[in-house]
């Protein structure tokens, strides 16, 4: 959180929703949770003035719950290599705006759980 601004906020396009302040980590607790292996590919990387776009996939086992607005996916076992883009906007050397823009519907298939969405959801 240190590296935002003041004002800065993570927007998590594919949920709708905006962080700010001490609230910017939770998506990525979120994650952790779900995929304790997670990590990113990053296969491009530009700037366009106070712009830096990531292109990249998100990559992990869900072995934990994931916590998604509809309710809640128990483990699946499954591996996931979600396709995903991050646009920064940077003011005075820190980030302003940070939007993610994860496939989700590709995510949600590749844990085998996209067709049949309700019925593997553990509701709140």
């Amino acid at each position: 959180m240190s590296i935002f601004t003041d004002d800065g906020y993570f927007y998590d396009v594919a949920a709708d929703k905006k962080y700010f302040g001490r609230d910017i980590g939770v998506t990525v607790d979120v994650y952790a949770a779900a995929f304790p292996d997670m990590h990113r590919e990053i296969y491009a990387l530009r700037s366009f003035g106070d712009h830096v776009l990531v292109e990249l996939s998100l990559n992990g086992t869900h072995k934990g719950d994931l916590v998604i607005p509809a309710g809640t996916i128990p483990p699946t076992g499954k591996a996931m290599h979600a396709p995903c883009c991050d646009v920064f906007r940077l003011e005075d050397g820190k980030v302003f705006s940070f939007h993610c823009y994860v496939a989700v519907p590709i995510l949600l298939e590749q844990l085998g759980v996209f067709m049949n969405l309700q019925a593997s959801l553990r509701h709140r």
